[in-house]
């Protein structure tokens, strides 16, 4: 009874291990046949990914690029003092609007004034001894010559009342123009020199702006065929904003600067709010024609090592890439200088998706429909 007993329990044991090793197999082929058919379905998948390839395009279009620039007031003058004496009234205030012909600083005029009631006292005397003398030499008392000298000195006397009359002049100093006070550079009761600066004034009417071009960018624009057109220009101020008037390239200087290589343009501008003043910066938007330029989108593009590169689909499909040079940049564009051919085509989406030498699949867009629909690829 015993050895039956340990029998069953023998073959119990067998078949469960048969049973267990059954079961481990079974369990082994599905997950293989698991592994196989997600392995084929991503194949299949990635096979199926068709990623969005287009061409460049070849266009006329135009660039704005930014110069440096300093701003200058059409007239910008210092005032000094023409006399010697002491500052006895100052009438304006620095930053302060003054019309032309509208009284700043007065000068003590004393002694200027003694110097012409003495130069008019002089004069009189010279006015009668030539009248007396003419009538001597009316009646041939005295020679055409005596008559000569007397005139002469009566013109002398005159001249010296004109004189005087400048000098105390220079003493009431006057706006020449319209315009804007600057710093005070000295105050009442001091003693001013013969030329001595005393502000400075800024007529901001219109406004110079003066910008450096390099060289072959002035050839470029002087031999277009716009040269004789007025190019319009916008100012970008120091705050990142537009001015809120254009202005025109009027005038170019003569000679380069042989440090730097650029020449100066001068651009005017209208500043009827006032809101430029002199020795401001900013910069100058000027926009420049590019004929037949190659474009292609910015999101075509990846940088190794500060170098731009695209992905080229070659006759094969295959994913090959190549280093472009960047001439200008526009909205969402690059213009392309060297690196490119219309007739390439290039990836436009999927850049990080694919590796160098991949085959792929791919759908090609033409890029006049590519352009049209930018903005949504740039997002």
């Amino acid at each position: 009874m015993w050895i039956r007993t340990s029998l069953d329990h023998f073959l119990n044991i067998f078949l469960n291990s048969k049973t267990m090793r059954r079961f481990s197999i079974f369990i082994g082929l599905l997950v293989a046949v698991c592994y196989v058919s997600c392995e084929s379905k991503q194949h299949e998948n990635k096979e199926e990914t068709k990623y969005l390839v287009s061409s460049p395009i070849q266009m006329d279009t135009s660039i704005t690029k930014d110069y440096v620039c300093q701003i200058h007031s059409v007239r910008h003058i210092e005032l000094r003092a023409l006399e010697k004496g002491y500052l006895q009234h100052i009438y304006v205030d620095e930053g302060q609007h003054v019309k032309k012909g509208q009284r700043m600083f007065y000068i003590m005029p004393n002694v200027y004034q003694a110097d012409l009631q003495k130069a008019k006292a002089e004069a009189e005397v010279a006015e009668i001894e030539y009248k007396n003398t003419k009538l001597l030499a009316d009646g041939d008392v005295v020679s055409a010559n005596e008559l000569a000298m007397a005139k002469a000195e009566f013109d002398k006397a005159k001249a010296e009342v004109s004189l005087a009359e400048t000098h105390l002049g220079f003493t009431d100093i006057r706006a020449p123009f319209d315009g804007i006070m600057d710093h005070l550079e000295v105050r009442e009761g001091s003693l001013l020199d013969e030329g001595e600066l005393l502000t400075k004034l800024s007529d901001n009417s219109k406004m110079w702006v003066y910008f450096n071009v390099p060289e072959a960018e002035y050839l470029d624009y002087i031999t277009s065929a716009k040269k004789n057109e007025k190019q319009q220009v916008e100012l970008l101020m120091a705050n990142n904003k537009k001015f809120n008037q254009p202005g025109v390239v009027e005038t170019i200087e003569g000679e380069f600067n042989h440090e730097t290589g650029n020449i100066a343009f001068r651009a005017t501008f209208s500043n009827p709010d006032g809101i430029l003043r002199h020795g401001e910066t900013g910069s100058i938007l000027m926009r420049v024609p590019l004929d037949g330029a190659m474009l292609i989108p910015q999101k075509a593009t990846f940088e190794v090592l500060d170098k731009k590169f695209v992905f080229v689909i070659d006759e094969n499909d295959t994913v090959q890439q190549r280093e472009i040079t960047v001439g200008a940049e526009l909205q969402h564009l690059f213009v392309v200088e060297k690196g490119l051919s219309v007739k390439d085509k290039v990836l436009l989406e999927g850049i990080r998706m694919v590796r160098n030498g991949e085959k792929i699949h791919y759908e090609f867009e033409k890029p006049e429909s590519v352009l049209s629909h930018l903005d949504l690829y740039s997002e």
